[in-house]
C-alpha cells in the first residue's frame, strides 16, 4: 500500500479586488488626492517620491494600528498558518496578497490583520503582544499619521501652509525630522 501524496493547495482564481490591488489603489488614490491640492497639480520628482513614501507610511501605520487592535485574531490565525504553510511561507504571502475582497471588507481590520499573521511566519514576535516589536510597531502606528499628513500638506501647498503660521517650514521640518527618525 502506497502513501497518498498530499495535493498542493488550490489557488483561487484571480480577483480584481484583492489585498494587493487594494494596497495599490490606496497609494494611487492618496497620492492623487494630495497632488490635486497642489496649486500647480504637479510636484518635482523628489517631492512626488516623498509623497508616495509618506502615503506608504500612512498605509503601514494603519496596519500597525490593526496589529494592536486585533492581536488575539492574529495569534489564532498564526497558529493555523503554522500548520497550513509549514515549509511554504511564501505561499502564505501569495495567498494573502491575492485574497479576494468585497467592497465591504476594504476597511475591516480583521481582514487586514492577516498581514500580521502571515508576517509572523517569518518573525513570530509580531503575534506576541508582549514583544518589543509589537509595542514599537503599534506605537509607531499611533504616532506616525499626524506628522506624515502635516508633511504632505506642507509639500503640496507650501505657500498657504507657511502663511497660516502654524505650518512654517521650520515647524514642519522639526516635526518631520523626528517622525522620519522614528520610522
Amino acid at each position: 500500500m502506497t502513501a497518498a501524496k498530499a495535493s498542493p493547495p488550490q489557488r483561487r482564481p484571480f480577483s480584481p479586488l484583492n489585498i494587493g490591488t487594494a494596497t495599490a489603489l490606496f497609494l494611487v488614490l492618496t497620492t492623487s488626492f494630495f497632488l490635486s491640492l497642489s496649486p500647480s497639480n504637479s510636484l518635482s520628482l523628489p517631492a512626488t517620491s516623498l509623497l508616495v513614501f509618506n502615503n506608504i507610511n500612512i498605509f503601514v501605520a494603519l496596519n500597525e494600528i490593526v496589529l494592536g487592535r486585533h492581536i488575539s485574531l492574529i495569534q489564532s490565525d498564526y497558529r493555523k498558518f503554522l500548520i497550513r504553510y509549514k515549509g511554504n511561507e511564501w505561499g502564505a504571502v501569495v495567498d494573502f496578497l491575492t485574497m479576494p475582497l468585497k467592497l465591504s471588507q476594504l476597511f475591516d481590520g480583521r481582514i487586514w490583520s492577516k498581514m500580521w499573521s502571515t508576517y509572523s511566519l517569518y518573525d513570530p514576535s509580531y503575534q506576541n503582544h508582549e514583544s518589543f516589536g509589537f509595542f514599537i510597531d503599534f506605537g509607531n502606528g499611533m504616532s506616525t499619521i499626524p506628522p506624515t499628513l502635516l508633511m504632505n500638506f506642507a509639500m503640496v501647498s507650501p505657500e498657504s501652509s507657511a502663511a497660516s503660521g502654524i505650518l512654517s517650514p521650520l515647524v514642519v521640518g522639526c516635526v518631520c525630522i523626528a517622525m522620519y527618525w522614528q520610522v
